[in-house]
């Protein structure tokens, strides 16, 4: 992966598989296969790596373009169409998942069924082709390499040459399959089937094209890179499980210990290694051990899985970290300003509702902890928010936990529900489907966190200030501003205010405008907004009837700072800086106490704004 503009440094990535490379490059020991005629036509210098991502990154260092055949790697993808095909159980009549130790061309059957040990071995791969659907020869290769090629992300073909040379010199293979009619795994004459085995391993490919293969499968069947289904994800762990147990032959329990990812080798050179649900790995060197695997690719992967913490048995313990912050509405509320009445109730009451952050991977193990830990709060919470914004991925275990847990609010006065999950669809999909023709009225998701408190709130406050005012029209003589002046004061001063209205979205303050009136909320709601990087604007606050904003403008005269528009039809009662000024002039104690009125507005705004940053960065 390297950059366009050459002042973009290269990835760190590129910069440790470079290293890698050079240092694996030493290794010369091994041999290229000859017992296929055209593999011996092989460059024994030929090396690449390639790394996918299961988010589609690609990394590729050394011969990762250089075209070969795939041979023996292609088992597992063939495996897993056979599956698609005609399900576990009638494949696993026809073929085990046992490990033999044994190389790759052992007949290695079991006695009196016949059955091929597992899928890895030859005889198991020419037993697994014979399950491809397909009423013809033609047809079954075909949707070979239309599978492969979704794999891939790219069409692949057959190299014609060496497809010949093993139809050639594959008598021990032809005999396996006549062994395998003879027990009835194979139900038709062996020989197209064996063809069709010879052609599945005469597939080119390259070094990248593997670690594209190899990331799909990591990627729960989905090509990362662009989109496609290759596999149903159902039946990914199937193949990865035979994969690490059976894919390196008789060298599979050094490799599960020294490596420890499903893989799979070729005698091409070629070796595939899948850490699920993190990356793909491809590395092709022709030069083989005793056993037929690459040597520079035992090498790679296992100084791979070493300094890159790969191996699938060492995963780190993140379940205790999912949960990344918890707090409460009595701790944070939402950014609608309230009523003195109304914030001492939620002061009170506001713990009911609380909010759960998570963060990582959502699997079950992980999930589980969420789960306990709201049943742990199941008496002390009414409103349960939960937070998907920093996950980055959920699987079916952790929405059917989710789902659990709803079902457990069935006969109590509560709610759960979800903020953020545009990163996590499968969960709606998943709920709905459970769920059935309750799901909308039950499943209740937000956008963001602020959001979802204010409805809680309101359903708190309506609970226990079931008479609190709302959507009123607020006497400007009444309003948070004035409060403290006399009744010969407030005629001073109410003869002053103009009156405006706006519609419902228009905007009563733009941003950079000049400043020059303040504003007092008389009917309706606004809010404050602010465009963040994204292009979508965050709120700050939203004012019912009553409160004031665009005090600000009295202390420093600058622009305005932020956009407030209109939620609702809206009327404003505003005082102008000029007749604010003149205030001062003619009317003093009037001023002073008008800006001892705004000073404790905005001082309550910033200690609750101080109070709730030292609650979410604890």
């Amino acid at each position: 992966m390297s950059p366009a503009d050459p002042q973009v440094p290269l990835s760190p990535v590129i910069d440790y598989l470079n290293r890698l490379h050079e240092t694996c490059a030493t290794a010369t020991e091994g041999e290229v296969a000859t017992y296929i005629p055209d593999l011996a036509k092989a460059n024994p210098d030929w090396f690449g790596i390639c790394l996918v991502t299961a988010t589609g990154s690609v990394y590729a260092v050394g011969d990762t373009d250089v075209p070969f055949t795939i041979q023996s790697i292609s088992k597992p993808f063939v495996y897993g169409l056979a599956l698609e095909d005609r399900g576990r159980s009638a494949v696993l009549e026809k073929v085990g998942t046992e490990p033999t130790g044994d190389a790759f061309n052992s007949i290695s059957l079991e006695p009196g069924t016949g059955r091929p040990r597992n899928p890895m071995i030859n005889a198991g791969a020419i037993a697994t082709a014979g399950l491809v659907e397909g009423r013809t020869h033609e047809t079954q290769l075909r949707r070979l390499l239309e599978t492969f090629g979704l794999y891939a992300g790219r069409a692949l073909s057959i190299d014609e040459e060496v497809y010949q040379s093993e139809s050639e010199t594959g008598h021990r293979n032809r005999a396996i399959g006549h062994m395998l009619r003879n027990f009835d795994i194979l139900s038709n004459d062996p020989m197209p089937v064996t063809e069709l085995y010879f052609q599945q391993c005469s597939i080119s490919v390259t070094c990248r094209d593997l670690a594209v293969m190899a990331a799909t499968l990591a990627n729960r069947g989905v090509n990362p890179l662009t989109g496609k289904q290759a596999l149903r994800g159902e039946y990914v762990e199937s193949v990865l499980s035979v994969m690490e147990t059976c894919g390196m032959y008789d060298y599979a329990g050094e490799w599960l210990y020294n490596v420890g990812m499903p893989a799979k080798s070729g005698v091409s050179g070629g070796v595939i290694a899948v850490l699920p649900g993190q990356l793909g790995i491809g590395v092709f060197s022709p030069r083989l051990d005793a056993r037929g695997n690459s040597v520079r690719g035992i090498k790679v992967c296992e100084t791979l899985s070493r300094n890159l913490d790969l191996h699938l048995l060492n995963r780190p313990t993140i379940g205790r970290f999912t949960i990344r912050l918890k707090f409460t509405a009595a701790d944070v509320n939402s950014k609608r300003v309230r009523t003195e009445e109304e914030s001492q109730m939620l002061r009170k009451t506001g713990s009911r509702i609380c909010v759960w952050q998570l963060q990582g991977n959502l699997t079950f193990s992980t999930t589980e902890i969420v789960v306990r830990d709201l049943i742990e709060n199941f008496a002390d919470v009414d409103f349960f928010i939960i937070d998907f914004q920093q996950v980055l991925s959920l699987n079916e275990s952790a929405c059917h936990l989710f789902h659990g847990f709803l079902e457990k609010l069935t006969g109590h006065d509560k709610r759960m529900m979800f903020t953020h999950t545009g990163s996590v669809p499968l969960l709606r999909r998943f709920l709905r489907i459970k769920m059935g023709a309750g799901s909308d009225a039950e499943y209740l998701a937000f956008d963001v966190n602020d959001l979802a408190l204010e409805w809680c709130e309101n359903k708190l406050l309506d609970l226990h200030l079931p008479d609190r005012k709302r959507d009123h029209r607020a006497d400007p003589a009444t309003c948070d501003a004035f409060a403290g002046l006399s009744g010969e004061e407030l005629a001073i001063v109410t003869p002053l205010l103009q009156h405006r209205s706006y519609k419902a979205g228009e905007s009563v303050i733009i941003a950079g405008d000049e400043a020059d009136e303040i504003f007092l909320l008389v009917r309706g709601n606004t809010s404050v907004l602010v465009p963040l990087a994204s292009g979508a604007l965050k709120r700050l606050a939203t004012f019912s009837p009553g409160m004031s904003f665009g005090e600000m403008a009295v202390i420093d005269r600058a622009p305005r700072s932020a956009l407030i528009r209109a939620d609702t039809d809206v009327e404003c009662a505003l005082l102008t800086l000029a007749d604010f000024d003149r205030l001062g002039r003619e009317h003093p104690r009037i001023k002073i106490q008008l800006l001892q009125n705004l000073c404790i507005t905005m001082s309550g705004k910033l200690r609750k704004a101080n109070w709730e940053l030292g609650v979410l960065t604890e």
